[in-house]
């Protein structure tokens, strides 16, 4: 008995001095560009040593930056998710041309509203990132926008 005591003892001392690791942690925010028109802007603020994948990643390579906005009859997007310069390096683990960024990344989507504000915009990213040794999972994050 002493012992399956002292196993579990151990096995939740193990589990608790794992560490979760999170990266990247998303903001949001909104600027207005006219009476009908708001620019939804993510960002993504990454921990020293870790790089977020672009969106714009060849076919074989690391996940993408994605981003689903939840349709609502009350705004139209317009256009694509945009996002800023990053870096372009030869991965020689994918052996191709990849873009991503460090320590933050914003990414901007307009949209037109049909009706009045306020309004709540929700969405998730899906992303992947990795540091020099080591690649997390993709991960999805819920993001929400207010448009006041």
């Amino acid at each position: 008995m002493k012992k399956i005591l002292l196993f579990f003892a151990l096995m939740i001392a193990f589990i608790g001095q794992a560490q979760v690791l999170k990266p990247v942690k998303w903001s949001t925010s909104v600027t207005k560009i006219s009476a009908t028109e708001y620019e939804l802007v993510a960002t993504a603020t990454i921990k020293p040593g870790w790089h977020l994948y672009s969106q714009n990643i060849p076919e074989n390579g690391p996940q993408p930056t994605k981003f689903v906005f939840t349709g609502n009859s009350k705004y139209l997007k317009k256009g694509n998710t945009v996002e800023e310069k990053g870096h372009t390096v030869h991965d020689p683990i994918f052996e191709m041309q990849i873009k991503y960024f460090e320590n933050k990344a914003n990414f901007k989507q307009r949209i037109k509203l049909k009706g009045k504000a306020p309004l709540k915009i929700k969405g998730t990213v899906e992303f992947m990132v990795c540091d020099n040794s080591r690649c997390l999972p993709p991960t999805e994050q819920d993001l929400e926008f207010t448009i006041k």
